[in-house]
């Protein structure tokens, strides 16, 4: 496990921080359904704490995770911390205390107050990381998954999972790799009830959709596994995504 330092870096963090109101750690993601790509993978955390934390603790959290992020493989950490009683029973869009990706990394080195003031509020996104952890996740420190994390409904990961691609006919030709795969482990969802990675999804695409698209997801799958940048010509991704856009709606989807 190339990343093995990294998740037991982030393991100690989180217990020297935060201490007694720690229940767990847990890893999920693309490193817990054994597709990680160390150029195109980020190494994805759930913490789990008993009580809100005070400001300054969350200051003292993210200064020594910003100094592991940069020993992270390329697209470094995501992580969000979460209070228990918000797990189970779930709640939904899931509220949460502390959140960090690559993507805040500036925003936090320019006005740490103000990070740690406003990085709050709920994220959908949860819905779908809590599901991939009652599927495979690891436990790393605390409590055992089933004990912490109830039952997340259909219809929650169903919205979560829509949310992230609800945007596909603009970012298909931005992101071809990505969206081309997340659309086909979102209709695999939809269609057959299956909870697939990004690599899975590209499977199941090849195997179950129209002849004229299987090339366009071979194409995306490949550049998936070799870590490599997908090019393709934008009116092939436009009316992949078009089709899979239709198919999502009509399987109840719900898109804007």
């Amino acid at each position: 496990m190339m990343y093995k330092k990294i998740v037991n870096d982030f393991t100690n963090i989180c217990r020297k921080i935060l201490g007694e109101n720690l229940t767990g750690v847990y890893l999920h993601g693309s490193a817990a359904m054994g597709c990680f790509h160390p150029k195109l993978s980020d190494v994805d955390f759930i913490v789990v704490v008993e009580k809100s934390i005070p400001d300054g603790v969350k200051l003292d959290f993210m200064r020594e995770l910003i100094v592991l992020n940069a020993q992270a493989p390329a697209k470094g950490i995501e992580m969000s911390i979460v209070r228990r009683k918000f797990c189970a029973p779930f709640v939904y869009p899931t509220p949460f205390e502390l959140h960090f990706s690559a993507m805040h990394l500036n925003w936090f080195r320019e006005n740490p107050g103000n990070y740690v003031e406003k990085m709050t509020g709920t994220d959908k996104d949860l819905a779908a990381h809590f599901t991939i952890l009652k599927k495979c996740g690891i436990v790393l420190f605390g409590e055992g998954i089933d004990k912490v994390f109830g039952e997340i409904p259909p219809e929650d990961y169903t919205d979560s999972i829509c949310c992230d691609i609800e945007n596909a006919l603009g970012e298909v030709s931005e992101n071809p790799m990505y969206m081309t795969l997340n659309l086909c482990r979102v209709l695999a969802w939809l269609r057959e009830g299956l909870i697939l990675s990004k690599r899975e999804g590209g499977e199941w695409g090849i195997e179950k959709l129209p002849e004229e698209f299987r090339g366009l997801v071979i194409h995306a799958l490949h550049c998936y596994e070799e870590g490599q940048e997908m090019k393709t010509e934008p009116e092939s991704g436009r009316k992949f995504a078009e089709y899979m856009l239709k198919e999502i709606r009509e399987r109840g989807g719900a898109l804007r």
